[in-house]
């Protein structure tokens, strides 16, 4: 999922792609220049073939659930699959995220080979405010009022249960999916709606919201240790040497030739140089967070580079000192991903961020996903701690970000997660029939449901693997453990299916 300010600017024709934090399907990778306060993804994929046979269909739905008096209504995007669907089998909806619902996930996945074992019509609801779901003529700070995890989820109830009733499935048992930030949106749709959805599975999911992530980076550091000991060693020497050139404005030529700038870099503020090292870091904090899964289906490039690539780099001697090295990172990064130069100003990100059209450069998830933490989550993944690689973007940063974009305070960000931990409960869940699988490798686990709850509340922490990655479609390289989860959650549907 799951969850951030922007980490990768690229600079592609004139407009900037920023990539930020997040797994699955949620938005699926989706791609949105500026939206990382959350969860890491890549670019996205809008493929009309796959669109075609997934049956892309549209729903009506509130504009306020909370609201009686508000009879606004708005066209939400689903998916279907039908292919698979026994009559009298289960309903499975894969619940989207914070970026375009991708249409591979109708076609391949792991919920599709439990779909086909189980009978089941497999249905995809896209995320109020994400991809081609415009509840609103724009995107105000005063119409993202309307975006919250609380309105989703009764969206997800309202769809259920009209969807249910068009299509005789009333007395069907619906299961919910969902990975990242979705992941914790299919836990809080039993938990909060258990007459509507049977079962859940909420991979990689970040149930306990807090301002304040470094753990985020403490397990990036432990990641890339488990590859080469040495490894997160060199990233800290070379991104203290950085933050050190940066306080020499003489030095500022030669860093924006070793790091491919798009413009000579300018340090004016805390921000300008809290931003251009978070950026970098963004290329291990992705890396590590998908490491090795399997997204290629999903039209997704840049998946051959690993924690072992990467530490590769680093341990190169021949490229010259530590800091040579993590430039050359940064080049190959902007190769893989085919862009020209690296945008490294914050100008440019706030000028992106507070751009309220649905044709903004951070419109395809960026602007919504950093509201969504101002207001909810918090997850700001800090340098705040002394046990992880980098240097330079401290709490402030990213809290400060909160009142430039959407002038909100950071006593109303406290409330806010607050309440979000108050409401849904954060790692207390008091629920049945969830699984909760999360990976070693990905940052998120620390957030999640990593010992079982209770018996009806099981938790699946698969070693060695990354974010999401029981989700994506199985292969012969799969760890061993990786496959046996697979088959657990599997057990455990079946077994609930029948209560």
């Amino acid at each position: 999922m799951l969850p951030v300010s922007i980490n990768m600017a690229f600079q592609t024709s004139g407009f900037p792609v920023c990539k930020f934090i997040a797994c699955f399907l949620l938005a699926l990778l989706a791609a949105a220049d500026g939206r990382d306060k959350g969860f890491r993804r890549f670019s996205p994929v809008e493929d009309t073939k796959q669109k075609a046979v997934a049956q892309e269909q549209w729903f009506t739905q509130k504009l306020d659930h909370f609201n009686g008096a508000d009879s606004r209504e708005w066209k939400q995007r689903y998916f279907v699959n039908e292919a698979f669907y026994r009559p009298g089998g289960p309903v499975f909806l894969m619940i989207g995220g914070e970026g375009p619902a991708n249409p591979a996930w109708m076609q391949s996945g792991t919920w599709l080979t439990y779909a086909e074992k189980l009978g089941a019509l497999c249905l995809m609801l896209e995320h109020r405010f994400y991809g081609a779901s415009h509840p609103t003529d724009d995107l105000s700070t005063a119409n993202l009022r309307f975006l919250s995890s609380r309105q989703a989820l009764a969206d997800l109830a309202h769809f259920r249960t009209v969807t249910a009733a068009a299509r005789g499935l009333t007395n069907r048992k619906w299961v919910a999916f969902g990975g990242s930030y979705p992941g914790s949106l299919a836990a809080w749709f039993r938990l909060k709606y258990p007459h509507l959805v049977h079962a859940s599975v909420s991979t990689s999911a970040p149930v306990h919201a807090t301002v304040n992530f470094p753990e985020y980076l403490e397990v990036v550091w432990r990641s890339l240790a488990s590859e080469n000991a040495e490894c997160p060693l060199l990233v800290k020497e070379a991104s203290d040497t950085l933050l050190q050139r940066l306080n020499d404005p003489t030095t500022y030529g030669n860093i924006t030739k070793d790091f491919n700038l798009c413009s000579k870099l300018q340090i004016q503020t805390e921000m300008d140089a809290a931003y251009f090292l978070e950026t970098l870091a963004g290329s291990f904090m992705d890396v590590v967070q998908y490491n090795e899964d399997n997204r290629g289906f999903e039209g997704v490039t840049g998946t051959n580079i690993t924690i072992k690539v990467l530490c590769g780099v680093m341990a190169d001697a021949s490229l010259g000192e530590p800091y040579a090295r993590y430039a050359a990172v940064a080049r190959l990064m902007m190769d893989t991903f085919s862009v020209k130069c690296l945008d490294a100003s914050y100008s440019t990100y706030l000028r992106d961020m507070t751009n309220t059209s649905w044709v903004g450069p951070a419109a395809g998830g960026g602007r919504q996903w950093v509201y969504q933490t101002c207001t909810e989550f918090g997850f700001y993944q800090s340098t705040d701690s002394p046990n992880q690689p980098f240097t330079g973007f401290p709490l402030e940063y990213h809290v400060k970000q909160c009142a430039d974009f959407y002038n909100i305070s950071a006593e109303q960000l406290a409330e806010a997660v607050a309440q979000t931990n108050e409401y849904y409960g954060a790692y207390d869940i008091r629920s049945s029939r969830i699984v909760f699988p999360n990976g070693s490798i990905d940052p998120w686990h620390a957030l999640g449901i990593t010992q079982d709850i209770a018996p009806a509340l099981p938790a699946v922490f698969i070693k060695g693997t990354a974010h999401c990655a029981n989700m994506y479609p199985a292969r012969s390289e799969d760890l061993p453990q990786l496959a046996l989860a697979r088959e657990h959650i599997f057990s455990l549907l079946h077994q609930w299916l029948k209560q």
